[in-house]
């Protein structure tokens, strides 16, 4: 089986200081999150920003200046992703708009938030034609197996510009207390679902890191972080993000999924 991938969510766009004092909100922060999790296994980094006041913020010259900082911290040795998500503030149109004004390395496209009806399918595809050309590497957030059964028939015709794009499964809900767990996967993977070569799982609470190494052991990659979940597979709180990413490595190493 290939190597089983780690990127690291340390943020999001919701939790701040009071859900956990080592939330990183400030580009340094992040910047040296980037860099413990790389330390502990990690290979890509989900980034969201934040203003001021610590709201969620999609802005180039703020991504831009995170971007900036990671990359003192880690150099290339890190796959920086740059989240679109709306967070029910932004439009599809100012989503796809900061996507190509920062021209990152990676981006998450949210399928539902960026083509929540048909009249968005054309700037959808041609967004995803503008980071091929680009070289940014897109990732399609699916909430349900829904989504991902409309995303293949994008595939199927023509709009997606990619043989095969990368996607990320999300087991449950952003809602207080939502705890996902290991069989929140098997729709996505169920015998009529559509395949695609390259996908990845992420899910809330503390069976974060059961949720992702199943999804490892049917052939997916892993995402983990305090975005999502804040506990150890142990059931105490994590001190750092680096704690979620060094649980997980440990288990896919045993498993022979990490080298």
């Amino acid at each position: 089986m290939p190597e089983t991938t780690i990127a690291v969510a340390p943020n999001g766009g919701r939790r701040t200081k009071q859900d956990h004092p080592a939330i990183p909100l400030t580009d340094a922060e992040l910047a040296r999150t980037a860099r413990e999790c790389l330390e502990a296994g990690a290979s890509m980094i989900h980034v969201h920003v934040r203003n001021s006041e610590g709201m969620h913020l999609l802005d180039a010259d703020a991504y831009r200046a995170a971007i900036a900082a990671i990359r003192a911290e880690v150099a290339d040795r890190m796959i920086i992703q740059i989240t679109s998500e709306a967070l029910g503030v932004y439009s599809p149109a100012e989503q796809i708009a900061v996507v190509k004004a920062v021209r990152p390395q990676a981006a998450s496209l949210a399928l539902r938030e960026l083509v929540p009806d048909a009249s968005h399918e054309a700037a959808f595809a041609d967004l995803l034609a503008w980071m091929r050309r680009e070289n940014v590497l897109p990732q399609i957030i699916l909430y349900e197996p829904a989504e991902a059964i409309r995303l293949a028939e994008y595939r199927q015709r023509g709009l997606l510009a990619f043989d095969d794009v990368p996607v990320l499964y999300v087991l449950g809900r952003y809602s207080v207390g939502q705890t996902s767990a290991p069989t929140d996967l098997l729709p996505f993977l169920a015998l009529d679902a559509p395949r695609f070569s390259h996908w990845s799982v992420c899910a809330f609470g503390r069976n974060e890191a059961a949720c992702v190494t199943t999804g490892a052991l049917l052939g997916g990659h892993a995402r983990v972080g305090f975005e999502n979940n804040l506990y150890r597979v142990n059931g105490h709180l994590a001190s750092s993000n680096a704690d979620l990413v060094r649980d997980v490595e440990l288990a896919l190493r045993h498993l022979g999924l990490r080298r």
